[in-house]
């Protein structure tokens, strides 16, 4: 249930940072979604990592969630201090090869639909977290192809799989 939770609401900062992107919502006011899904995640990721009956597994889980949390904590701080982006930039690309072998651990050892597609969202996450470095830090002009996939990306990833989750469509 905490996945179906912290998938949805990256779902939202997803789909809200896209639009942020295209010029639609505000700096200061795309903060807001950002602070929230980074507080909720890293939250779930201090419960997965350090709560009671904490073992390797779920240890694991919260360190990877974390990356979620410190992007869009990141994210926000950028949005209320005027920073340009490009440490968050580099932390992205640190992101990108760090969810290569996890795409790849997930989906050599899936064995369900579910697995299948936390496999195939690692590796769209890692593609994703790779354009925002090449934005941010190496200053590309890829800012509506960026907007559109994190916008695609926030339904397939995060918004529709938490909603069916916390409904129970998906267990």
């Amino acid at each position: 249930m905490l996945l179906g939770l912290s998938l949805f609401y990256v779902g939202a900062a997803l789909i809200l940072n896209g639009l942020w992107m295209l010029g639609r919502i505000s700096d200061r006011e795309i903060a807001v979604i950002n602070v929230f899904t980074g507080g909720l995640t890293l939250l779930v990721s201090l419960k997965l990592a350090f709560g009671e009956g904490a073992d390797a597994t779920s240890i694991k889980g919260g360190a990877l969630s974390m990356l979620f949390s410190l992007t869009y904590l990141w994210i926000a701080f950028n949005r209320l201090t005027g920073a340009d982006g490009r440490g968050l930039g580099w932390f992205s690309l640190f992101v990108a090869i760090t969810a290569v072998p996890v795409a790849i651990d997930t989906l050599v050892a899936a064995s369900s639909t579910w697995d299948w597609w936390l496999g195939l969202s690692w590796a769209a996450w890692s593609v994703l977290w790779l354009l925002y470095f090449l934005l941010l830090a190496l200053r590309k002009p890829i800012a509506g192809m960026t907007a559109g996939i994190t916008i695609g990306q926030g339904v397939i990833t995060g918004w529709l799989p938490g909603y069916l989750l916390l409904t129970g469509v998906l267990h």
